[in-house]
């Protein structure tokens, strides 16, 4: 750290400080407010308090040199003290103020004790107390100084509090004793020091010292003060004198773990022996257990409830999914079930990576420190649970499947068969009443006969004797027994269990059991009252009261206010009813009217948030809902957000069901919600099937149009041949059609796609083509965007000026039409290219207001590309660690939307900061790691410049190597024809 004020003044590092007495006070007051100004009338009044002279001005002037020669004389860049009219300021990096690292780590500490890692919190609260040297800022007396000095020891002794909580929380009083009472001799006021004292006291058997000193406390007080003890050291004090406070050890529960498990059910019922001999094999070591058993034996209540009994065990986090093994929902990939794990820790979207093995990797960092229990519930096969298995012995891992995963190493199994006739009988007397179980014996035996024994058949069926007191039990068996099994034909092993849905559903009304039914086509896991509302053809209202029948008769989940689920098995039953010969039409029409309400929705959404393309979305009829289209789509993009994971289910459902033009256009509806979110493999899906659909349907513009936005994810996925194939058979089309419109953006497109892949004769002949076709339709819209486009390919090309003109006029072009994303765009590339041009003051103020529009917008590709050009200013301007942060923070974004070519990009620029930062180590390996991904890309400017960076890391050690690897960098950038290879080729003749 280069400076100190917690304790007396250092600067420089080591014990180097300031001595002329002013100097002292004027650098201590702008640490104290380090990154901002202080007014000049504040720093006067704590230099010369009531009587400053009438050269104060001047002599603050004089003040500052002499600390700037200073900072040049011990290191420092004399450049750090900041003038402004106003005042002065001191910039200062993340690590160079002990105060601000202290922060960080009192920060660091009250978030792990509230994820309840105590000995994480205690390490980093002890890390930012060793900072102090003694009281801030000592030997300093002016009135100004002291003020503020004496807010920051007042943070020193709470945070000291805070520490000694936790460590007592630990078992440590033994260890805390002398500290204490030092502390509390230091402070005698302080009755929160005096109470810890005495716990810790209390911890070692100590009680007799623990009254003591509440005694010598309360004479304090009472001399000094005239008061008594507060309330809580007097509840203490009570509580030493009963005998009953003993903190010995660890404390039995921790501080806010994480928890995820769902509510272990209070009747819990049979399964004793297979639970207590599950807890003893945990007890001995066995830290994977596998239950395996038929839909509906209680695999998941069981696995619950070995986790509630283990959860002490366990603080650090209790962790629950549902992997979707067994359900209509594709089950969850490795990749997708540890992002949602990894939320479920704490870690933010933008933390978790897109590559699958990193993602992986950083689950089992975070584990790695903490004892924690993981139910992994409804595993489809091995392969889908092993790469989510954590290292270690202090973990613990329950996984629940309809199959055996013979293939999980070490994996101790257990298999749940259906209920015995007593634990049977146990379950039903739990649901319906004890009492009324023993009065109709037989009865009952009847009823849990006829459930097979099953769990879940037994409390579905028990719940409607539960809610209607005046039935007999033998009516209810009488019911059972009379009734048709409606799952008897889909699946003979769960008869039992159609039974109970069966009499579930014939106790709403006709009107809940057709929405029921009609729910059962929805492919994805969750659904709002929206969606009920356009399956059973009802206004809003009704169909809400309908669900909320049906959630009253178990047969609908509400998992969170106003979103519902269908368990997996009711959901089969649901679309059984719905399958059958006699309701096709209700079948066919009910799945018509959920794609369209999909559709319709997307697509008016889309119309909003896409800039060039929004012609392209292309529906033929008007929406069957109207109403809940308009109601709905004033959601955006939160709805697009969270329907996207179900939006391959509805291709697939639409592609099977023979609504072929359906099928495409949902996929191009959802195009970009999944372009702008990464979500590039599922777009790949949908738009191919959507293809095939546009294909059979003999629709050559249907075909055409998937066929552009197919190639989008192959573009941001690096994957240019492909690309362009796609995009090429799509203009020919439209060629052939003679849309002007469309073969307007498909050349601007290809024009795009040439220019990313460094390519820029071949993009330059696309644009002008485009441009000219654009002036001659009269399409001001249109034009702006192939001039956005335009501009960068210049910029890249090395040709600025020419890039300068267009891009200015895109921006006119983008004021007349009066769209903010296109007027970011604009500004964004305005910025870039005054800034290769060398006009450094204009290029900051233009980059600085197009971020502001960027994240105004959402624009999180635009927002990297302008943060990655204020990092090279940055650096250039001799700041790399704030170019480094930029870069990160770049990478974040560009890591968001999936684009490969991009991040090799930004990892290069962040490189290159490293390196001015001193770090060559670092900088060589990440250069060279983006040297190996942008050659699989093909991705030659960025092969070049990360050929280049590595020279630069070389250069000082390895010439030879150096030069060698400059050679390349120059032949390919000659080859795409960058300007960098005029600062290649300086490079190369400077080496000789």
């Amino acid at each position: 750290m280069r400076f100190g004020i917690l304790g007396p003044l250092r600067v420089g590092g080591g014990e180097a400080t300031v001595t002329a007495g002013r100097d002292r006070i004027v650098l201590a007051m702008l640490l104290l407010r380090a990154g901002r100004l202080v007014p000049v009338e504040e720093l006067v009044d704590a230099v010369w308090e009531e009587r400053p002279p009438a050269t104060a001005r001047a002599q603050l002037q004089t003040c500052v040199s002499r600390l700037r020669r200073r900072f040049a004389e011990l290191g420092l860049a004399p450049e750090a003290i900041v003038t402004d009219p106003v005042g002065y300021g001191v910039r200062t990096g993340p690590d160079d103020l002990d105060v601000e690292v202290f922060v960080r780590g009192v920060e660091a500490a009250r978030a792990a004790v509230e994820a309840g890692r105590l000995d994480d919190a205690r390490a980093a609260y002890r890390g930012a107390l060793a900072l102090w040297r003694g009281s801030a800022l000592g030997g300093i007396p002016s009135r100004s100084i002291r003020r503020r000095a004496q807010a920051l020891d007042e943070q020193r002794l709470t945070v000291l509090e805070e520490c000694v909580d936790v460590e007592l929380r630990l078992g440590r009083g033994a260890e805390l004793i002398d500290e204490l009472a030092e502390s509390s001799d230091q402070h005698p006021l302080r009755e929160r020091l005096r109470g810890q004292l005495m716990l810790a006291l209390c911890a070692v058997g100590r009680q007799a010292d623990a009254l003591a000193v509440y005694r010598e406390g309360r004479r304090f007080y009472a001399d000094e003060l005239g008061i008594e003890p507060g309330a809580e050291l007097q509840k203490l004090h009570q509580r030493v004198l009963a005998g009953d406070l003993v903190l010995a050890g660890r404390a039995s529960s921790p501080i806010h773990p994480v928890r995820s498990l769902p509510r272990a059910i209070g009747d819990f019922t049979g399964r004793q022996q297979t639970l207590a001999r599950l807890v003893k094999d945990v007890e001995a070591g066995a830290r994977i257990q596998l239950i395996d058993g038929m839909a509906g034996s209680g695999k998941t209540t069981l696995a619950v409830h070995v986790a509630t009994a283990l959860a002490n065990d366990y603080p650090d986090a209790q962790l629950y999914i549902d992997l979707h093994g067994h359900s209509e929902r594709t089950p969850l990939t490795p990749a997708a079930a540890v992002a949602t794990l990894l939320r479920h820790l704490g870690l933010p979207a933008e933390r978790v990576p897109t590559n699958q093995d990193d993602r992986l990797a950083l689950w089992r960092t975070e584990l790695a420190g903490r004892r924690a229990l993981l139910v992994l519930d409804n595993a489809a096969t091995a392969d889908q649970v092993t790469p989510l298995l954590p290292n270690g012995s202090h973990c613990l891992v329950l996984i629940t499947s309809r199959r055996r995963l013979v293939g999980v190493d070490e994996g101790r199994p257990s298999s749940l068969p259906v209920f015995d006739p007593d634990e049977a009988i146990e379950l039903l007397g739990h649901v319906v009443g004890v009492d009324r179980v023993a009065a109709e014996p037989e009865a009952a035996s009847e009823v849990v006969r006829r459930c097979g024994h099953l769990p879940l058949a037994i409390r579905l069926a028990g719940a409607r004797l539960a809610h209607r007191p005046r039935w007999r039990i033998a009516d209810l068996a009488e019911r059972l027994t009379s009734r048709p099994d409606p799952l008897a034909e889909f699946e003979a092993g769960d008869r039992s269990v159609g039974r109970a849905f069966a009499l579930s559903y014939a106790q709403v009304s006709p009107a809940a059991q057709r929405a029921f039914r009609l729910l059962g086509l929805h492919p994805g896991v969750r659904f709002d009252n929206s969606v009920a509302a356009a399956l059973a053809e009802l206004p809003l209202p009704d169909a809400q009261d309908l669900l909320d029948a049906l959630v009253d008769a178990n047969l609908v989940e509400e998992a969170e206010p106003g979103r519902y689920r269908l368990h997996d098995l009711v959901r089969e039953y649901a679309r059984t009813l719905v399958s059958e010969p006699e309701r096709a039409v209700e079948r066919r029409q009910g799945i018509e009217r959920l794609l369209d309400h999909h559709l319709h929705v997307a697509t008016a959404i889309a119309r909003t948030r896409e800039l060039s393309s929004a012609h392209s979305l292309i529906v033929f009829a008007p929406p069957i809902r109207a109403d809940l289209v308009t109601l709905v789509a004033q959601q955006g993009s939160a709805w697009l957000d969270e329907n996207l994971a179900v939006w391959t289910a509805l291709v697939r459902l639409a592609e099977t069901e023979g609504f072929l033009r359906y099928c495409w256009q949902l996929a191009r509806a959802c195009w970009y919600a999944q372009f702008e979110s990464g979500r590039l493999d599922e777009l790949i899906e949908t738009h191919t099937i959507g293809l095939r659909a546009a294909e059979e349907l003999a629709d050559d513009r249907a075909v055409a149009t998937v066929l552009n936005y197919l190639a989008s994810a192959h573009f941001r996925l690096g994957r240019f041949p492909e690309s362009f194939q796609l995009m090429e058979r799509s203009l020919d089309i439209f060629r052939r059609l003679g849309l002007r419109s469309e073969i307007r953006n498909m050349l601007a497109n290809l024009a795009a796609a040439y220019s990313a892949n460094s390519d820029f004769p071949q993009a330059r002949e696309r644009y002008d083509e485009a441009v000219a076709l654009a002036r001659r339709m009269s399409d001001s819209k249109a034009l702006a965007n192939v001039l956005n486009n335009l501009s960068v390919t210049l910029l890249m090309w090395g040709r600025h000026d020419e890039a300068l003109r267009t891009a200015r006029r895109h921006l006119g072009m983008a004021r007349e039409v009066g769209d903010p994303r296109r007027i970011g765009n604009a500004l964004g590339h305005l910025g870039m290219i005054r800034h290769r041009m060398g006009d450094l003051v204009p290029a900051r103020r233009l980059l600085r207001l197009a971020l502001r529009f960027k994240r105004q917008n959402g624009t999180r590709f635009g927002e990297g590309e302008v943060l990655n050009e204020i990092g090279m200013m940055e650096r250039e301007a001799g700041r790399p660690e704030l170019a480094a942060d930029l870069h990160r923070t770049a990478l974040v974004a560009m890591t968001e939307v999936g684009d490969l070519v991009a991040q090799c990009g930004t990892r290069n620029l962040l490189a290159r900061a490293i390196l001015d930062q001193g770090d060559s180590t670092s900088a060589l390996d990440l250069h060279r790691r983006v040297l190996a991904d942008a050659t699989g890309l093909g991705a030659r400017y960025e092969q070049g410049r990360a050929l280049e960076g590595i020279a630069r890391c070389l250069l000082p050690t390895d010439p030879a190597a150096a030069r060698a690897h400059l050679n390349r960098a120059l032949f390919l950038f000659r080859q795409v024809e960058s300007p960098d290879q005029h600062e290649v080729a300086r490079l190369l003749a400077e080496l000789g």
